[in-house]
């Protein structure tokens, strides 16, 4: 692989200063936007530095200090360590709002990431149908409302799945307390970090739950 335009330790310092990250976004601090030198307007797949944006984004997803969640305006999000406590304890509270409105497929796949601790979706059997019925659908239904942690694998036919696992089990492999905080104080320590954002670069990020 070679080296992105954009080092690493420039984006990790980046992420440690703002506490968050999207993949892209039009305002709000972004890995596209930050090693293409500006915002990218459409997709970054079309943009001349689009092999440069997917090697920052895989080094910084693998980085130690960095996990991934749907958390701000259901888009991918990196979180820097200083915020996990925050992010497990609202995403292992289990609110009202996560789990109101699920599919039975996102129901069905909760069910069994939340008992086997870990799942991959490919192993769901899916009789075909409509997208929205889909495991995969269901899966980034779980991830936006912070039901699961997701993890991109690819599988022994080549093909793309998620690795789905519950937050403790995440949490445990990392040697992170799920009681450090409370839901409601998780809440609000995301909530301050993205208003500062938000105003800073007059952004419209948004969190999953309602305020």
């Amino acid at each position: 692989m070679g080296k992105s335009s954009v080092n690493i330790r420039v984006l990790v310092r980046a992420l440690k200063r703002h506490g968050l990250l999207l993949g892209q976004d039009a305002a709000l601090p972004n890995v596209a936007g930050l090693v293409a030198g500006g915002p990218v307007r459409g997709s970054w797949w079309a943009h001349p530095a689009s092999h440069e944006i997917y090697r920052a984004i895989t080094s910084l997803e693998d980085h130690r200090d960095v996990v991934v969640a749907k958390l701000v305006s259901g888009k991918d999000t990196y979180v820097h360590r200083r915020l996990w406590p925050a992010l497990v304890a609202v995403a292992v509270a289990r609110e009202q709002w996560q789990l109101d409105g699920l599919s039975p497929m996102a129901q069905r796949l909760l069910d069994a990431v939340t008992k086997e601790g870990e799942l991959r979706t490919d192993a769901i059997p899916w009789a075909g149908g409509a997208k929205k019925d889909s495991p995969g659908e269901a899966s980034r239904t779980l991830q936006r409302k912070l039901l699961v942690h997701a993890e991109e694998v690819h599988t022994e036919s080549g093909a793309h799945a998620k690795q789905l696992e519950t937050w403790e089990r995440w949490a445990g492999r990392l040697g992170l307390a799920t009681n450090e905080l409370t839901a409601a104080a998780g809440k609000a320590k995301l909530q301050h970090v993205l208003a500062e954002l938000n105003e800073c670069f007059a952004g419209k990020g948004r969190l999953p739950w309602p305020r």
